[in-house]
């Protein structure tokens, strides 16, 4: 067994071996640590570095230095070098905005035609803007699979997955982020993810045309190969970066094909949540094969993510946030109140969005729920996760309402 070193409750910078296995995070490029260019933030875990930020807040709330309307939609904010990157729907056209981080001036947008999608929800753009470099990547829920000008919003290419290479549409049409690895941008479409070439948008690898889970694809190391997983529309798979080999699956059926949450990788070990009553598991790897450590339903993620910290899963059951042991999967406590809600950590703390627009950090400890500030911020229906970067949080509603909170302290 090789040495470890373990940070936040993921394997980083070193791995470790179990029998011919070795798996764990796989990190690649270099960051600004309190930016947040990618779903997921900079080590795809929901985890910030940040530090020094404010949980003492006046009674009136924090101060809030810039608003902006986007158009309908769900993804989330990106953050770097200094600029701010997010999306949303009007009049059946995506944009993409690009606006200074710190005062919310419009530095550019671009949009392209895209149905708003509003499937027994509000529709509009669900994943997240990918920031790599001078680059960024879209992807829309019609299969439009961009990359933009990071500095002047000038299309670098555009190609469409459902119409050029038959990937079906989901239920809810194409929901993952972009994942940036190397010289590829992996889409979660067709039935186990598509790579794009960055340079040209060119097809690298194609696993199958039929339609696709709504997740994102996490990072791994398996064996000294860079690795994915992906949560497919009935399985999570693992599969090689460079060509998408696939090297495991392991089947988790849900109702209506909804696994929609990122797969959460420690280790050998891999977290899946699902709603629609499906609950959770911790998965264990070794080669080729999967096997379960254990399983039940006390994290019923329906479409937000859990984020694992110090031994300890949190996350949304449904309507109810919670706090999970991560090697028994048995709850160390819950909390009512915040609808279907959404959260990051940062600092040890939690930074939640309530599905109504309250804005409340609360210590990440297993020993109960503490709240250390609150205010309400948003209004309506808020299903889409805050990021802290740089001392400010961004937030954001349904509708297309966005907040700068300043926390910077």
């Amino acid at each position: 067994m090789k040495s470890r070193r373990v940070v936040n409750g993921c394997v980083l910078t070193l791995v470790f071996g179990f029998g011919v296995c070795v798996i764990g995070m796989a990190f690649q490029g270099t960051v600004q640590a309190a930016d947040w260019p990618n779903w997921r933030g900079p080590n795809y875990d929901g985890i910030s570095s940040e530090t020094g930020w404010s949980t003492t807040w006046p009674s009136g709330g924090p101060k809030v230095p810039w608003k902006a309307s986007l158009g309908r939609g769900f993804c989330s904010i990106a953050v770097s070098n200094g600029r701010a990157y997010t999306m949303g729907n009007i009049s059946d056209k995506d944009i993409l905005y690009c606006f200074d981080a710190g005062t919310g001036r419009e530095i550019w947008k671009q949009s392209y035609a895209c149905p708003l999608f509003a499937k027994q929800h509000d529709g509009g753009p669900a994943a997240t803007p990918t920031v790599d470099g001078d680059t960024v990547y879209t992807f829309s829920k019609n299969g439009d699979a961009l990359r933009f000008d990071a500095a002047t919003g000038k299309v670098v290419w555009h190609k469409n997955v459902n119409k050029e290479l038959g990937a079906k549409h989901p239920t809810w049409y194409f929901s993952g982020s972009p994942f940036v690895i190397d010289n590829m941008v992996i889409l979660s479409a067709g039935s186990f993810g598509i790579a794009l070439n960055k340079a040209d948008g060119s097809v690298i690898w194609k696993n199958g045309t039929g339609a696709p889970g709504y997740s994102t694809a996490v990072p791994f190391t398996q064996d000294g190969q860079k690795c994915v997983a992906l949560f497919a529309a009935k399985e999570i798979v693992g599969l090689v970066a460079a060509t998408g080999k696939q090297i495991w699956q392991y089947g988790w059926k849900t109702s209506y094909d909804a696994n929609i949450t990122t797969p959460i990788v420690s280790g050998n070990t891999i977290f899946i949540s699902s709603g629609y009553n499906k609950g959770c598991a911790l998965l264990k790897i070794d080669g080729s094969s999967v096997s379960e450590v254990w399983r039940n339903k006390n994290m019923r993620n329906h479409f937000n993510n859990s984020v694992l910290w110090k031994g300890h899963i949190y996350g949304f059951d449904e309507k109810e946030l919670k706090c999970l042991d991560f090697e028994t999967g048995q709850v160390k406590w819950a909390q009512q109140g915040l609808g279907k809600g959404s959260l990051m950590i940062a600092g040890g703390k939690l930074v939640i969005l309530s599905e109504r627009g309250k804005l409340v950090i609360a210590d990440a400890a297993p020993s109960g729920f503490k709240e250390l500030a609150a205010a309400q911020v948003l209004s309506g229906k808020c299903w889409t996760v805050p990021v802290l970067a740089n001392g400010r949080i961004y937030a954001r509603n349904a509708n297309g309402d966005m907040v700068c909170v300043d926390v910077s302290g």
